[in-house]
């Protein structure tokens, strides 16, 4: 059983009521919220316990006063930017999230694309949004931003921009990932509200950095890693030093951006609320761990599996080397290499072994099975179907599925199709299990295991194919590979 180092319950609880003391204190409050709603698994992986929707049930617990705004950047639907835990691009993830949110009857009340300059897939999404009936509005680039203040807080700034109509005193601002500009939005929000002559106020709700863990505690290191590709930095709050002589974590895009909001709020109120980056910050989760030294070696293995990642993804083109190093310096900061993930291991083990392509799967009792590729089936299908095996208690002698069931679906693969690999991906391996457990009580027992797979890690000596990786992350795994070419 998986160990807990969160208490969920305890989080639920004191977050929502932090968030509506912050609301009392303004007409409007407009709180950014950084993270996955719905589904933050990098949280629920760091901090064992705090499970992926946690965010979204306190929010409910706020629902008849809040109301939704999606920010989505320009940049990243014209890139076809990508949440890798679901495989889905950013535009995709926000129409997503809408029907989401309304099943649940959260009023989400619009859609803003930032840094918007006439990219012709972000105008082709503002159409399909307004064709849902979804209030759309256009945030520019801004010349000089985030230092030319004076130009920032002026008609030729934020003035510029859009003004995003609400009704309700608590407005979530969110985005399908980071650098999307949430606090951007909240900022000129709040530039028009005064116009208006709304008192309007903003704050942060940022699950990372965790503001009152050290500066190098494995879970905040373990956030750096999870954004190398956007270079955030963590740093001592040097605001928060110089105004209580208290030292908190927080990250270099909110402290260089700090100055700003702190000028706007003087601009618009006479006085900042604020002395610091960390006083914009609402998030609790640092006051909710119980058990340290689970979630850093929860934190470690993250560190690892976003170094395997950084890896393959400069192997395929689609990463800079600096990040891939960025990474393997955070590997060592944290301290630990890749031998600390005990499937890469395993799998390295029967590599050495072998000579071919292997995989490894560890289950939730810590036993580990282990594959390699062969004549009939890939390494991701050998070892899946071994771990089946495994748990359900059927001898690794037992074949499952007979070589005569395979090699038809190779012929169709290989005469029909036009693919080179006769091996059985994992999903194809599935399918024929699945045909062999009508006639077949073992093979129905081996797939009754699939569920049980879910939050099992697994590695790989090769890079797998995108139906593989599919596969494992519809079961739940934990999939890393090596940066490595194989058959």
């Amino acid at each position: 059983m998986k160990k807990i180092g969160f208490d969920n319950e305890k989080y639920l609880t004191i977050q929502s009521q932090h968030i509506r003391e912050r609301i009392d204190q303004f007409e409007k409050l407009y709180l950014e919220f950084g993270g996955k709603l719905f589904d933050d698994f990098h949280a629920s992986r760091v901090l064992p316990g705090f499970m992926p929707d946690s965010k979204l049930k306190m929010l409910e617990n706020l629902k008849s006063e809040a109301e939704i705004v999606f920010v989505i950047s320009a940049d990243a639907i014209e890139q076809n930017k990508t949440r890798e835990d679901l495989g889905i691009t950013y535009d995709v993830d926000v129409l997503r999230l809408i029907d989401s949110f309304r099943k649940m009857d959260f009023y989400v009340s619009s859609v803003v694309i930032t840094k918007y300059t006439g990219q012709a897939a972000a105008e082709k999404f503002r159409l399909k949004l307004e064709t849902h009936n979804i209030n759309t509005y256009l945030h520019y680039v801004i010349d000089g931003y985030p230092g030319d203040v004076t130009r920032i807080a002026s008609e030729e700034g934020y003035g510029k921009n859009e003004f995003v109509k609400t009704t309700r005193p608590l407005v979530v601002v969110t985005a399908p990932g980071p650098g999307s500009g949430k606090m951007a939005t909240c900022l000129s929000q709040l530039y028009h509200e005064h116009k208006r002559g709304v008192k309007a106020g903003y704050a942060k709700f940022e699950t990372f950095p965790i503001w009152n863990l050290p500066l190098k505690h494995p879970v905040n290191i373990a956030y750096e890693a999870a954004t190398a590709d956007l270079n955030d930095v963590n740093m001592i709050d040097p605001f928060h030093l110089e105004a209580y002589g208290e030292t908190t974590v927080n990250y270099n895009r909110d402290v260089e951006i700090f100055p700003v909001v702190n000028t706007l709020f003087e601009m618009i109120q006479g006085q900042s609320p604020y002395k610091s980056p960390t006083d914009m910050g609402v998030n609790m989760a640092g006051n909710c761990i119980i058990d340290d030294e689970i979630c850093c070696e929860a934190a470690r293995q993250e560190i690892i599996c976003r170094y395997f990642k950084g890896s393959c993804d400069a192997k395929l083109g689609n990463a800079t080397k600096d990040m891939e190093m960025k990474l393997s310096l955070l590997m060592k900061q944290a301290g630990v290499t890749a031998d600390d993930r005990n499937v890469v291991v395993a799998a390295h083990n029967r590599f050495n072994e072998t000579q071919v392509p292997c995989a490894a799967i560890e289950l939730s009792d810590g036993r580990i099975m282990t594959g390699r590729t062969n004549d009939l089936l890939g390494a991701a299908a050998s070892c899946l179907l071994n771990s089946m095996k495994l748990n359900a208690g059927i001898d690794h002698s037992v074949h499952l599925i007979s070589r005569e069931a395979i090699e038809p679906i190779q012929t169709l693969k290989t005469k029909y199709l036009g693919s080179h690999n006769p091996r059985l991906h994992t999903d194809e391996m599935l399918i024929a299990l699945s045909v062999s457990a009508a006639t077949n009580p073992d093979a129905a027992l081996a797939l009754s295991q699939l569920p049980y797979l879910k939050g099992c890690e697994a590695h790989s000596t090769v890079i797998l194919s995108e139906v593989d990786e599919r596969v494992f992350r519809r079961l739940g795994m934990r999939l890393t590979c090596d940066p490595s070419f194989g058959n």
